[in-house]
C-alpha cells in the first residue's frame, strides 16, 4: 500500500493552503542547445527538470565514463578499503598498450603513482592511461573493475547504462549511458563524498612529475560556481559534457552529449548555466536534515520516524511567476517496517509547480528506528487500542 501526503504551499509565508495549481511559463532555453542531439539540466535542490531533449536514450559517453570511475573509487576511499597514497605499479604491457593513446600521464613501469595522483590524472586531465592502471591495480583486472561500475550503477537506479570500459575508449559501442542516469552519478558523486569531490572536480591543471596536465571543462573559471565535472570526445561520441555550478544555494546539473563541434557544446554549456540561474529562482522550503514528514512505523520500538532531505530543498520557480502555487506530495510504502537505519532512503518529496513537470527528492530514515521488544508491543497495542 502506497502512503502519501500532500499539501499545496502558496506564496504567503508561513500558510498552508489548497489552491488550484495556475500555469507556469517555463522560459525559453538558449538557442545554442538546438543543434546539441541530447541535453537535460536539472535543479538538484528541487530535482526539477528545466530542460530536456532525449534524456533517456543512450548515447556514448566517452571520457565522460571516467566520472564513474572515479565515482567508483570515491566509494572505496570513503569506506576506507581504498588508501589514497597507496601507490600503483604499472604493468609494461599497460604502458605500451597506452602510453600516448589518447590523453594521458604517460606513465611507464618505473613509475609508481599514487591514487591521488591517479584520479587527478583521470579528473583533470582525463588520463586514459591512468584509469586502466587504477582498475587493474585495484581489481585485478579491468572487468572486475567494470563490474564494480556496473554494480555502482545499478545501485544509483542508473537503469539505462552499461560500462565495459573504465575510461571510454572506443569499444564498438558497448559502453553506453543516458543523460537522465549521468545527473543521478553527478548528485551521487557531489552528495556522497563532497570533500572527494571538492578535491578532484574543477581542476584547471595539475602537475604530474614536471608536466602540467589541463582540464578541458568550459565552464569552470568561466561561469561563476561551476566546478566541474568532466568532457569527453570521440570521433563516435562527438563532443560530450557532465557539468554542475551551485549559486545562492542551488546546484545545477547538466549533460550535453552528440555535438558536433567543441565550441558549439562549450558555449551552449555556459549559456545554459547562466540561463538556469538567471531565469529561475528558489522558493526555500527545507534545510538539510529537517524534518519533512513523521512516517508511521510497524514493529518498531518508536510508533514513527522522521523523514528528511540529505541536501537544502527548494522549488525552482520561472522568473515572473512569483505567485506561483506549490504541490508538495511525499511519498513511501507505508507503514515502514522496522528495523530501519539512519539514512536508509525511504521514500521521496515530490515538488509540483504549477502545471510544470515535477521533481523528486529522496527522503530517508532521520534515525535509527529498532526492532519492537516485548513491552514496546505492547504499548503499541494498546496506543493503537485507543487511537
Amino acid at each position: 500500500m502506497k502512503s502519501f501526503l500532500k499539501f499545496t504551499v502558496s506564496a504567503i509565508a508561513g500558510a498552508v493552503l489548497l489552491t488550484a495549481p495556475a500555469v507556469a511559463q517555463a522560459p525559453a532555453p538558449p538557442p545554442e542547445l538546438a543543434s546539441i542531439p541530447v541535453s537535460l539540466l536539472v535543479d538538484i535542490g528541487s530535482g526539477q527538470v528545466l530542460v530536456q531533449r532525449r534524456p533517456d536514450v543512450p548515447f556514448l559517453p566517452a571520457s565522460v565514463t571516467k566520472v564513474m570511475t572515479a565515482f567508483v573509487a570515491f566509494e572505496e576511499i570513503d569506506a576506507g578499503r581504498l588508501p589514497i597514497n597507496r601507490k600503483f605499479q604499472v604493468q609494461p604491457e599497460t604502458s605500451r598498450e597506452w602510453f600516448a593513446k589518447g590523453t594521458t600521464m604517460y606513465l611507464t613501469p618505473n613509475d609508481r603513482p599514487t591514487t591521488k595522483d591517479l584520479l587527478h590524472g583521470i579528473m583533470t586531465a582525463s588520463a586514459n592511461d591512468a584509469a586502466i592502471v587504477l582498475a587493474q591495480g585495484y581489481a585485478g583486472s579491468v572487468a572486475k573493475w567494470t563490474a564494480r561500475m556496473n554494480a555502482a550503477a545499478k545501485s544509483l537506479g542508473m537503469s539505462r547504462s552499461h560500462y565495459n570500459t573504465p575510461n571510454g575508449w572506443m569499444d564498438e559501442g558497448h559502453t553506453y549511458v543516458t543523460a537522465s542516469d549521468l545527473v543521478k552519478l553527478a548528485d551521487a558523486m557531489i552528495t556522497r563524498h563532497p570533500q572527494l569531490y571538492r578535491e578532484f572536480s574543477g581542476r584547471k591543471h595539475y602537475f604530474w612529475r614536471d608536466v602540467a596536465m589541463r582540464s578541458h571543462d568550459p565552464t569552470v573559471g568561466v561561469v561563476p560556481g561551476a566546478d566541474g565535472i568532466k568532457t569527453g570526445y570521440t570521433r563516435e561520441a562527438g563532443y560530450n559534457f557532465l557539468g554542475t555550478a551551485q549559486r545562492d544555494g542551488r546546484r545545477l546539473v547538466m549533460v550535453l552529449a552528440g555535438s558536433p563541434t567543441h565550441v558549439i557544446r562549450d558555449k551552449a554549456a555556459r549559456d545554459l548555466l547562466e540561463w538556469g540561474f538567471s531565469q529561475w529562482h528558489a522558493r526555500h522550503l527545507f534545510e538539510q536534515g529537517q524534518t519533512v514528514i513523521e512516517a508511521r512505523v510497524q514493529d518498531g520500538d518508536a510508533r514513527a520516524v522522521p523523514l528528511v532531505a540529505n541536501r537544502e530543498v527548494h522549488a525552482t520557480v520561472p522568473n515572473g511567476d512569483a505567485n506561483e502555487p506549490i504541490s508538495l506530495s511525499v511519498h513511501y510504502r507505508g507503514p515502514l517496517q522496522a528495523p530501519l537505519r539512519k539514512g536508509q532512503q525511504v521514500g521521496e518529496l515530490e515538488i509540483k509547480v504549477g502545471s510544470l513537470a515535477p521533481g523528486k527528492i529522496p527522503l530517508y530514515a532521520g534515525r535509527d528506528i529498532g526492532k519492537a521488544g516485548p513491552l514496546d508491543r505492547l504499548l503499541n497495542g494498546i496506543i493503537n487500542l485507543f487511537s
